[in-house]
């Protein structure tokens, strides 16, 4: 494989999972999101942060390969947990083991739906035929 097409192939499965930890970085890094709608805007706020790292954990699974689910997980909550504590020194902001619970909730709700969909078992024999294929040439 031409040196070119395979840091083309390593940026398009790392970027995508990099650059929403970045995103979360940067909102995370706001003294305040709040938007004074009280018990609507909080439930909104924790639906979000649900839907956010069960993407990351989607996203690394994609990057990591989809025979990785637990090191995908592993990846997304640690990084749940290094969030909540970088929100401990944002002016405003507090970091919770709560929240990285939440967090992780939204990790688990999206592998059971991976896990329904039987989207896993299709990319799994999808590897396995490319790699099969690869072994041929």
């Amino acid at each position: 494989m031409a040196r070119g097409t395979r840091l083309a192939r390593t940026v398009s499965r790392f970027g995508p999972p990099i650059a929403l930890m970045a995103v979360i970085f940067l909102l995370s890094h706001q003294p305040d999101l709040g938007t004074g709608l009280g018990t609507i805007d909080l439930i909104l706020r924790k639906l979000a942060h649900m839907t956010e790292y069960g993407l990351l954990w989607l996203l690394w699974l994609r990057a990591l390969g989809w025979r990785a689910p637990w090191a995908a997980a592993l990846t997304a909550v640690g990084y749940a947990a290094t969030d909540e504590w970088h929100q401990s020194f944002v002016a405003g902001r507090v970091g919770s083991p709560l929240d990285v619970a939440i967090d992780g909730a939204g990790v688990l709700v999206a592998a059971l739906l991976v896990h329904r969909t039987g989207l896993a078992r299709r990319m799994r024999a999808r590897a396995r035929r490319r790699d099969g294929a690869l072994a041929a040439r």
